[in-house]
Parts: structure tokens; sequence; C-alpha cells
């Protein structure tokens, strides 16, 4: 089946076709490293690595995630912290990356570093000015937006509507308030870099321009990134892109996910309501997390709160609960072809929701198989889908074992199930009873069934 994905640019979900048949190039804008990524920023980089599994079925992929390791937040940061800008650009990359380890992100193919490509930016800059399309004004170079007539066309805004000042940098150097920089100078004490326009840095915009040139070509299949970069930095991309390779399209596909909202309202900083990832991993397990983001369709709001996080972790220990006491190896789940259903569902524009739901029809129907050979399949597309996903990663009893920190111990628990069992034996229904009713009352759950006593916790 083919795979259809929504492109921002034409607004429409289309069939997808890599510019080299078996072949497929992906840029994902990646972080800033000046601090830790907030639950927003994990979104798109947890999204983008299940579109990323499901393309490495079909396709070689080449993936490329940036790190940009130059920028006014890093040299601020740098400033008010007293670091150098080396160590805190280092500290947060290897943070961000472990994080969206523990998120079950893998890491990219090609992961380019701003600070690395310098030479790249530059001659990308010299080949826009000499096409025109760039200017130099008060030690900066900058990009001529009106010498791209499709401007706008990426984020739906009519250039001669745009209000100056909304997104974009009103300086005095600039012959149109669009315009945008290329290259700045940079002060004593800021990074800076010899170009033939004088001592500086690169503008923000250049930079996955160049590096996205650089290992994936002038032409990329698939660009993505958080709606919040649609305008003005993937417009800009964009138009630089296309004006320095003589019209060629940056990339044949925009994708971009829709924004995080903190118990329906915009999470953002001057609201105090920004959540790291680096703290929710130290109270949640990374899988509960990772579920709780592609609880809803990439492209819709996300609402971010307690009642998700904890209605993710539910529905994991539903997930482990159906294949618990079912063995299957590492090596069975890989060369099981995940359900039809699940793979139709990520197919159709990397449909979470719904591949989500088909894991549930199949812990479902498992739950009510009996045959043992029957359970052993249902449980092995099970785990293929979870793959797919990236959930369902550990084994269900340690899953279990490492999923009731503060309440009882798996071991407390078992013992505990042990009792009542026994006590059901001799017909001691009022101990039985009380067993169960105290372990309810701590958040665990028994089931019984023809294989014995299951347990699974419930808040």
């Amino acid at each position: 089946m083919a795979i259809y994905l929504y492109d921002t640019l034409t607004a429409a979900k289309i069939p997808f076709e890599p510019l080299v048949p078996g072949r497929v190039t992906m840029y994902l804008c990646g972080p800033t490293v000046y601090n830790y990524a907030h639950i927003g920023n994990a979104r798109p980089a947890v999204v983008f690595d299940v579109l990323a599994r499901l393309l490495r079925r079909s396709y070689k992929l080449t993936f490329a995630r940036n790190i940009t390791d130059v920028d006014d937040k890093i040299i601020a940061a740098a400033t008010e912290t007293g670091e150098s800008i080396a160590d805190i650009t280092k500290r947060f990359s290897d943070v961000y990356r472990s994080d969206m380890a523990a998120l079950g992100v893998a890491p990219p193919d090609i992961e380019p570093h701003a600070t690395e490509h310098i030479a790249e930016m530059i001659g990308m800059i010299a080949t826009l000015l000499d096409k025109g399309c760039g200017y130099e004004a008060e030690g900066h170079v900058l990009f001529d937006v009106s010498a791209y007539g499709d401007y706008g066309k990426l984020s739906k805004r009519d250039l001669r509507e745009m209000i100056a000042g909304s997104r974009v940098e009103v300086a005095p150097y600039k012959k149109a308030p669009h315009d945008f920089v290329l290259w700045k100078p940079s002060s004593p004490d800021q990074p800076a870099w010899d170009s033939p326009w004088g001592r500086g840095r690169p503008g923000w915009h250049i930079e996955c321009s160049a590096m996205a040139a650089k290992h994936l070509g002038p032409t990329i299949d698939i660009h993505a990134g958080g709606q919040d970069l649609v305008f003005p930095h993937h417009e800009n991309e964009l138009a630089q892109s296309a004006c320095a390779h003589d019209g060629a399209a940056l990339a044949r596909y925009w994708l971009h996910n829709g924004y995080l909202n903190m118990d329906n309202a915009k999470m953002s900083k001057s609201l105090g309501n920004v959540l790291l990832v680096h703290d929710l991993i130290a109270m949640f397990p990374g899988e509960v997390i990772r579920l709780a983001l592609l609880g809803a369709h990439y492209r819709q709001p996300l609402d971010w709160s307690d009642d998700a996080v904890e209605g993710a972790r539910i529905k994991l220990d539903r997930l482990y609960g159906a294949v618990r006491g079912i063995a299957v190896s590492r090596e069975e789940r890989l060369s099981v072809e995940p359900p039809a259903r699940v793979l139709a569902a990520l197919e159709d524009d990397i449909n979470t929701p719904k591949a989500i739901a088909e894991m549930f029809t199949l812990a479902k129907q498992l739950n009510k198989e009996t045959d043992e050979a029957a359970r052993r399949e249902l449980a092995r597309q099970l785990y293929a889908a979870g793959d797919l996903l990236g959930l369902m990663q550990k084994d269900a009893e340690a899953w279990f074992a490492g999923n009731t920190e503060g309440v009882l111990g798996a071991l407390e628990i078992e013992s505990l199930i042990e009792q009542r069992n026994r006590a059901r034996k001799e017909r001691d229904f009022a101990a039985a009873d009380e067993i169960r009713d105290r372990l309810a009352s701590v958040g665990v759950a028994i089931e019984d069934g023809p294989t014995g006593t299951r347990w699974r916790r419930t808040g």
C-alpha cells in the first residue's frame, strides 16, 4: 500500500514518491542547544521517529537531524551563566540525545552541527549574492525577499499583507522589513569566523539550508519540523535554497506537527507552564511519555495534562498485560510482519491514534483467546506493532516489576497474590477479598484467568 503524507506546501494529503526510487532523504530541524528540551520539542522527534521506522521498511532512508550550536540564545546563556559556549552546547547536546533515547527515539543517520558547516554557509551566501538575491548592509548580508516571487507560499501569507515586525527583525539597514539575515557581524566576545564580509557568524535560516544541501542534496524528499517553524524559518529556507539552486525545490514534501498545549493552554515560558523532558523522564517511564505524545494525530494540537500521562501509563499496562506470560524473543519480533491494519493506519499520514487503537484490538483478541498457539501468534503481532511505534520495548515482567515505584514492589505484589490464592483455595473468601481490596487501594488490579492470576497497575 502507498504511503500518503500531508504536504504543507500544497495543503493536501498526497501519495509519497521519493525523488530516487528505493531511496529517501529526510531532514528534521533539531534542537538549539542552550537549555533542556521541553516536551513540545520532543513531539517532532517522536512523531518523525515513527515515520522513519515506517520508511525504513520499504526504502533506504538517510535521516538527518541537525544541532544548532551557534545562536544568539546560546550566546545569551553563556553570558548569563559564565560558562563557555563550547561547554554549554556540548552539555545540552549530550542531554538532548540521552533524553530522546529515553523516549525511544533512534539517533539520526547524520547529525550535522552548524559550527562544522560554516564553509558551506559562506559558499551558499556568496552564491545568493552572485545571483542578485542578497545584499550587504552595515556589516550584514541579507536575503532580498523580493528576489523570490513565491515567498509566502509555504505559510500561505501574502507578502503585501504581512505586518512589519511580526516574527521578523525590523532594522534600519534592511531594504524591506521581511528581508532576513544571512550573515551578521560579531563583537569581540561573540563567536566569529572569517568571511568575505568580515568576521561574523551565520543567520539561523541559512544553517539548515546549507547542512541539508551538504548531506542530502539540493532537493530532499521530506523536510519536517514543528508548526512553529513554518514561518519564518522554513519559509526562509525554501526561498534561499530555491534561489541558490536555480529554482530547484528544497523539499518535495513539507511535514509539520501541531502545537502542544498544557491543560488546554499553549505552552510558553511567559505562562510558566513549560515541562522539561529531562524532568519528566525522572518521573515516568519513557514509553509512557512517548505514548502520550502519539495519542493525537501529529498534525492536530496535543493537550498535555497529568490525566493524559496517567492514561498513557494505564494503556501500556493493558498492552503489556495482554502479552504477559508469553515469551517472544527479540529475533521473533523482528521476523514478524506488523499487522496490516496497523501498517495501513501509519501509511495514512502517520495516523498513530488509529494504529494504537488497532493494537488494543489485538490485545483484546489475545485476552479472549484460549489456544496457546494462537495466543503466541497474536502476542508476536502485538510486539511487531509495538516495534513500529517504538512501544512495548520491554519484557512484560520487567515492565510490571519497574512500574510500581512508590507503592508496592513486584515481589510484594506477587506475595500478596500468592496469599490470596491460598486463602481462596482454603475457602477463606473474606481474607481473599481483603487482599484484593488492599491491592486495589494502591492501584493494582488482579485478573483471574485460566492460566492463573495476573496483575496490572491502574493508577
